[in-house]
């Protein structure tokens, strides 16, 4: 199948499902084939399907297709807490502006929904003002709080994952699981890489020589 980690992702992995072996192919090893095929650069279904089952079986450039797993369902959850994670952030500012209205000198710049809450208790509005931005105010605490247990709940979903896969990265300092969720998610596993360089540069980590002429640089023209 060309493209099987793409747009025939789906496909794959319902065949995989009921039993079937599926062998991805790139594009452009497929392409290759087209060239040479009596259909030209044409795609159709059918010269496509014959270019894949070439390249397959001739020129050793196909790639078993693995089941869904764990990595596959840490992507999903990774991008799923970025959503509350920034909503909480622009929350937290929304409640800021309001309690610095309310209180003299504001809130601390650390703010969470329970001390945020006791400010407000001892807050005693005058006016309709300052009614209703106390009113507001109590529904940013409560928004607050339900984000904090959304990305509580992310992050506790995003352990266990990790923990069933056996992986090591959360005994690196610095690491913990939800940073391990999120590198596991975005990279898979890394096996589906050919060699340790091909995974540096996938995660943007390959160093590149910059090849130059010997001897001082060229002078910059004066205008």
């Amino acid at each position: 199948m060309e493209n099987a980690g793409g747009l025939g992702r789906h496909l794959a992995q319902w065949l995989i499902a009921r039993g079937e072996s599926v062998v991805g192919m790139p594009a452009a090893a497929t392409s290759r084939v087209r060239e040479l095929s009596r259909g030209g650069r044409r795609k159709n279904d059918r010269t496509d399907a014959a270019a894949a089952a070439t390249v397959a079986c001739l020129q050793g450039d196909g790639r078993d297709v693995e089941p869904e797993d764990h990595t596959t369902a840490l992507a999903p959850l990774d991008e799923r807490r970025v959503n509350p994670a920034r909503t909480g952030v622009r929350t937290v500012h929304q409640l800021h502006a309001l309690l610095r209205d309310l209180l003299p000198g504001g809130a601390p710049t650390q703010l969470s929904a329970d001390p945020a809450a006791t400010l407000l208790r001892a807050v005693r509005p005058v006016g309709d003002v300052e009614a209703v931005r106390k009113d507001i105010a109590w529904d940013l605490v409560a928004e607050i709080r339900k984000l904090d247990k959304q990305l509580t709940d992310n992050a506790a979903r995003m352990q266990s994952l990790v923990e069933a896969s056996g992986s090591a990265l959360t005994d690196t300092p610095g690491i913990g699981p939800v940073r391990a969720a999120r590198l596991i998610g975005r990279t898979r596993r890394a096996h589906r890489f050919p060699t340790s360089a091909a995974f540096a540069n996938y995660a943007g980590a390959t160093s590149v020589e910059i090849a130059r002429a010997e001897g001082p640089p060229p002078a910059l023209p004066l205008r």
